[in-house]
């Protein structure tokens, strides 16, 4: 919005006495600029309505005293009680301040409105899922299922619209594996391929980051790193001279996306300065499917799917540990009567839990390894 009311003040202003006066307006035509602006704003904006929304949620009672999935009997247990009345669904203000954020210093153009719809339709899922908890309604909120499908329509479509349009068929029609300068598949079968990948980024990315959100700032930290990340793969990707210098795909518009990260990272240090230990709120499922959902979203609009999985490496490792328990439990059952398990507890941070670390140690490594995963997702701007 910012930049079509500067780019009309300049119009209006041009041969005029005043054109002199509203000069540095042109700094809006600066994706670099904007990016600044939208990371300070919605920072701001999480500090300023961080405590009337902590307040507002109390005042609705959206507090954990649901029964916890990582509840059982064991040493987790005390550290659970302690944060019993939390507020819950902090990340409706993650989303509004991403969005007001974005539509302020953002060109609203097919790739932003994406990542907007994105966000939307999955905190929207997650405000169902977080709600039916704190209501009772149902412990364990909307069931997994329909998670899936929701998540995994809004995929396809997605995949299947971007496949649709000349601009940006090429997302799909075209598999692109990091370390490697050309697409690794085309043609017909490069988009089939392109549609699934699609989706199980989207899927994955979202389920991911929900998994992860167990621990006092421990996903909304690893998501502000990831979010550089795709900060500086955006403005790389949207610009056509550093694209043809890196030999990376260049998607026109991407720098727009560029915008977007820079809202994420400062609403999610924002929402950090309330969420790090001891927690006055949780973003609950409202934030992390939305969070995890869009970085995906933005992985597949700049032709980088796969990037993610190296960058939210920490992401992938606490899914893969859920997944690796649930099915060696289900086939040591089977097979011997008795269920198993790899690890202690999943996801992987309660592992660590029960083995006696520390919450703050836990989040605080993660989020070195996060960073690590981060250089290596860089490196391959040049590892080709």
């Amino acid at each position: 919005m910012l930049f079509y009311v500067s780019q009309k003040i300049l119009a209006m202003a041009k041969h005029t006495t005043f054109e002199t006066l509203v000069s540095p307006l042109r700094l809006f035509t600066y994706i670099t600029f904007r990016s600044a602006g939208a990371a300070v704003t919605a920072l701001l904006l999480s500090w300023c309505l961080g405590p009337y929304c902590i307040r507002w949620l109390k005042r609705l009672k959206f507090g954990q005293d649901y029964t916890d999935r990582a509840e059982e009997k064991g040493d987790l247990q005390a550290r659970i009680l302690s944060k019993r009345g939390t507020p819950t669904m902090g990340g409706l203000m993650i989303v509004l301040v991403v969005d007001v954020t974005a539509l302020l210093w953002a060109q609203w153009n097919t790739l932003i409105l994406l990542s907007l719809l994105t966000v939307v339709v999955l905190s929207g899922l997650g405000f169902l899922d977080d709600y039916a908890k704190v209501t009772k309604q149902n412990s364990r909120g909307v069931q997994e299922f329909l998670k899936l499908w929701v998540q995994g329509a809004l995929a396809v479509f997605v995949a299947i619209y971007l496949w649709r349009v000349p601009e940006t068929s090429m997302l799909i029609s075209q598999v692109m594996v990091p370390f490697f300068k050309h697409p690794v598949l085309t043609g017909t079968f490069g988009a089939c391929v392109g549609v699934v990948l699609t989706a199980m980024t989207i899927v994955g990315s979202s389920n991911a980051v929900n998994l992860t959100d167990g621990l006092d700032g421990l996903a909304i930290g690893c998501t502000a790193i990831v979010s550089f990340v795709f900060l500086v793969l955006t403005y790389l990707a949207g610009n056509a001279k550093a694209t043809a210098y890196l030999q990376i795909p260049h998607v026109t518009g991407a720098g727009e996306l560029t915008v977007f990260c820079a809202a994420m990272i400062g609403a999610s240090l924002g929402f950090l300065w309330f969420n790090c230990h001891p927690a006055q709120v949780f973003m609950g499922d409202t934030g992390s499917l939305a969070l995890g959902g869009v970085l995906g979203m933005i992985a597949v609009l700049i032709h980088q799917p796969l990037v993610l999985a190296i960058a939210g490496g920490v992401f992938v490792a606490e899914a893969a540990s859920v997944i690796i328990q649930r099915s060696w439990f289900k086939y040591t059952k089977f097979r011997f009567g008795t269920g198993r398990r790899v690890f202690l507890m999943a996801p992987l941070h309660h592992h660590f839990e029960k083995k006696g670390w520390y919450e703050s140690q836990i989040v605080t490594r993660f989020y070195i390894l996060c960073v690590l995963c981060a250089v290596v997702a860089l490196s391959t701007l040049k590892i080709r």
